[in-house]
Protein backbone atom coordinates (compact mmCIF):
# COMPACT_ATOMS: atom_id res chain seq x y z
CA UNK A 1 0.00 0.00 0.00
CA UNK A 2 0.57 3.53 -0.56
CA UNK A 3 2.44 5.38 2.67
CA UNK A 4 1.61 8.90 3.49
CA UNK A 5 4.79 10.15 2.43
CA UNK A 6 4.51 9.32 -1.02
CA UNK A 7 0.94 10.24 -0.84
CA UNK A 8 2.03 14.05 0.10
CA UNK A 9 4.89 13.84 -2.89
CA UNK A 10 2.29 13.07 -5.13
CA UNK A 11 -0.09 16.24 -3.88
CA UNK A 12 1.41 18.61 -6.53
CA UNK A 13 0.05 16.19 -9.49
CA UNK A 14 -3.10 15.12 -8.03
CA UNK A 15 -3.66 19.36 -7.98
CA UNK A 16 -2.33 19.73 -11.70
CA UNK A 17 -5.14 17.90 -13.18
CA UNK A 18 -7.30 19.49 -15.29
CA UNK A 19 -9.88 22.80 -14.36
CA UNK A 20 -12.18 21.77 -16.72
CA UNK A 21 -12.91 19.88 -20.04
CA UNK A 22 -11.40 16.91 -17.77
CA UNK A 23 -11.42 13.25 -19.54
CA UNK A 24 -13.79 10.74 -18.38
CA UNK A 25 -11.20 7.25 -17.16
CA UNK A 26 -14.16 4.96 -16.24
CA UNK A 27 -17.88 4.65 -15.03
CA UNK A 28 -19.09 2.65 -12.81
CA UNK A 29 -22.22 1.30 -10.75
CA UNK A 30 -23.10 -0.31 -7.52
CA UNK A 31 -26.38 -2.28 -7.87
CA UNK A 32 -26.46 -3.62 -4.67
CA UNK A 33 -23.68 -3.52 -2.00
CA UNK A 34 -20.77 -5.45 -2.81
CA UNK A 35 -21.26 -5.25 -6.43
CA UNK A 36 -19.60 -3.51 -9.55
CA UNK A 37 -20.35 -3.21 -12.85
CA UNK A 38 -18.31 -1.36 -15.33
CA UNK A 39 -20.62 0.17 -18.17
CA UNK A 40 -19.38 2.20 -21.45
CA UNK A 41 -22.26 4.78 -20.72
CA UNK A 42 -24.61 5.87 -17.69
CA UNK A 43 -27.89 6.83 -17.68
CA UNK A 44 -28.99 9.89 -14.55
CA UNK A 45 -31.90 10.98 -13.73
CA UNK A 46 -33.01 14.10 -10.59
CA UNK A 47 -35.55 11.54 -9.85
CA UNK A 48 -33.85 8.37 -9.50
CA UNK A 49 -30.37 9.38 -9.65
CA UNK A 50 -28.03 6.99 -11.57
CA UNK A 51 -30.46 4.30 -12.79
CA UNK A 52 -29.06 0.73 -12.02
CA UNK A 53 -27.34 2.43 -8.97
CA UNK A 54 -28.49 1.55 -5.50
CA UNK A 55 -28.99 4.93 -4.18
CA UNK A 56 -32.76 4.91 -4.45
CA UNK A 57 -32.77 1.58 -2.06
CA UNK A 58 -29.68 1.82 0.32
CA UNK A 59 -28.36 5.40 0.20
CA UNK A 60 -26.21 6.15 2.76
CA UNK A 61 -27.81 9.42 3.71
CA UNK A 62 -31.66 10.38 4.38
CA UNK A 63 -33.95 13.12 3.89
CA UNK A 64 -36.18 13.44 6.87
CA UNK A 65 -39.31 11.62 5.24
CA UNK A 66 -36.93 8.88 4.76
CA UNK A 67 -36.46 9.38 0.86
CA UNK A 68 -33.01 9.19 -0.66
CA UNK A 69 -31.03 12.56 -0.26
CA UNK A 70 -30.50 13.72 -3.72
CA UNK A 71 -26.90 15.71 -2.57
CA UNK A 72 -25.47 12.21 -2.78
CA UNK A 73 -26.72 10.83 -6.08
CA UNK A 74 -23.44 10.52 -8.11
CA UNK A 75 -19.91 10.49 -6.85
CA UNK A 76 -17.07 11.42 -8.72
CA UNK A 77 -13.40 10.59 -7.76
CA UNK A 78 -10.23 12.47 -9.32
CA UNK A 79 -8.29 9.94 -11.31
CA UNK A 80 -4.91 10.57 -9.94
CA UNK A 81 -6.39 10.09 -6.28
CA UNK A 82 -7.76 6.73 -7.59
CA UNK A 83 -4.62 5.86 -9.47
CA UNK A 84 -2.50 6.41 -6.16
CA UNK A 85 -4.65 4.65 -3.32
CA UNK A 86 -5.79 1.41 -5.63
CA UNK A 87 -2.79 0.14 -6.25
CA UNK A 88 -3.97 -3.32 -5.47
CA UNK A 89 -6.37 -4.48 -8.26
CA UNK A 90 -7.33 -7.25 -6.06
CA UNK A 91 -9.09 -5.04 -4.05
CA UNK A 92 -12.82 -3.58 -4.69
CA UNK A 93 -12.85 -0.68 -7.00
CA UNK A 94 -13.44 2.52 -5.04
CA UNK A 95 -17.32 2.69 -6.78
CA UNK A 96 -17.56 5.97 -7.56
CA UNK A 97 -19.49 6.19 -10.71
CA UNK A 98 -17.36 8.77 -12.41
CA UNK A 99 -14.25 8.63 -12.25
CA UNK A 100 -12.22 11.87 -13.96
CA UNK A 101 -8.98 13.84 -14.76
CA UNK A 102 -11.07 16.82 -12.50
CA UNK A 103 -9.11 18.91 -10.03
CA UNK A 104 -11.76 18.77 -7.14
CA UNK A 105 -11.01 21.40 -4.64
CA UNK A 106 -13.69 23.85 -3.34
CA UNK A 107 -11.50 26.87 -5.30
CA UNK A 108 -12.38 24.89 -8.30
CA UNK A 109 -15.63 23.39 -7.67
CA UNK A 110 -17.47 25.69 -5.15
CA UNK A 111 -20.63 24.01 -3.87
CA UNK A 112 -23.61 24.97 -6.08
CA UNK A 113 -20.75 24.74 -9.23
CA UNK A 114 -22.85 23.00 -12.28
CA UNK A 115 -20.97 20.24 -13.93
CA UNK A 116 -21.88 19.22 -17.96
CA UNK A 117 -21.54 15.07 -17.93
CA UNK A 118 -22.71 14.23 -21.72
CA UNK A 119 -25.86 15.42 -21.54
CA UNK A 120 -26.39 15.37 -17.82
CA UNK A 121 -26.05 18.22 -15.62
CA UNK A 122 -24.60 17.59 -12.01
CA UNK A 123 -24.30 20.27 -9.40
CA UNK A 124 -22.00 20.04 -6.97
CA UNK A 125 -23.02 19.59 -3.31
CA UNK A 126 -22.64 21.06 0.10
CA UNK A 127 -22.37 17.43 1.58
CA UNK A 128 -18.25 16.38 2.28
CA UNK A 129 -17.15 12.92 1.11
CA UNK A 130 -15.15 12.18 3.99
CA UNK A 131 -14.55 8.51 2.95
CA UNK A 132 -15.78 5.64 4.83
CA UNK A 133 -14.37 2.72 6.98
CA UNK A 134 -14.07 0.81 3.59
CA UNK A 135 -11.76 2.81 2.14
CA UNK A 136 -9.32 2.44 5.02
CA UNK A 137 -9.59 -1.56 5.20
CA UNK A 138 -9.26 -1.68 1.06
CA UNK A 139 -6.44 0.88 0.58
CA UNK A 140 -4.62 1.73 3.83
CA UNK A 141 -4.75 4.10 6.71
CA UNK A 142 -2.33 6.48 4.94
CA UNK A 143 -4.39 6.89 2.19
CA UNK A 144 -7.72 7.42 4.21
CA UNK A 145 -5.97 9.77 6.83
CA UNK A 146 -4.57 11.18 3.42
CA UNK A 147 -8.40 12.44 1.61
CA UNK A 148 -9.52 13.19 5.16
CA UNK A 149 -6.67 15.70 5.79
CA UNK A 150 -7.81 18.59 3.96
CA UNK A 151 -11.30 18.98 3.25
CA UNK A 152 -11.23 22.04 1.34
CA UNK A 153 -9.06 19.74 -1.31
CA UNK A 154 -11.90 17.10 -1.51
CA UNK A 155 -8.88 14.35 -2.55
CA UNK A 156 -11.80 11.78 -1.71
CA UNK A 157 -13.45 13.50 -4.42
CA UNK A 158 -17.01 15.19 -4.26
CA UNK A 159 -20.74 14.25 -4.28
CA UNK A 160 -23.42 16.11 -6.32
CA UNK A 161 -26.90 16.09 -7.62
CA UNK A 162 -28.78 15.52 -10.87
CA UNK A 163 -29.83 18.69 -11.86
CA UNK A 164 -30.43 17.79 -15.91
CA UNK A 165 -31.33 14.44 -17.03
CA UNK A 166 -29.40 12.78 -19.52
CA UNK A 167 -27.18 9.71 -20.22
CA UNK A 168 -22.87 10.34 -20.20
CA UNK A 169 -20.12 8.01 -22.06
CA UNK A 170 -16.64 6.67 -21.77
CA UNK A 171 -16.09 9.32 -24.49
CA UNK A 172 -17.25 12.26 -22.75
CA UNK A 173 -15.93 15.21 -20.89
CA UNK A 174 -16.44 17.08 -17.95
CA UNK A 175 -17.24 20.62 -18.79
CA UNK A 176 -17.54 23.10 -15.54
CA UNK A 177 -20.39 25.43 -16.07
CA UNK A 178 -19.46 28.69 -15.19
Amino acid sequence: MITLAELHDALPHVQAAPKTDAPIRGLCLRPVIGQRAFPDRITMTKAQGILGERWMTTPWMRLADGSPDPRIQVSILQARVMDLVWQDRNQPHPGDPIVADLEMSEANLPVGTRIQAGTAVLRVSDVWNDSCAKWKVRYGTDAYDWVRASPSLRLRGILCSVEVDGEVALSDRLQLLR
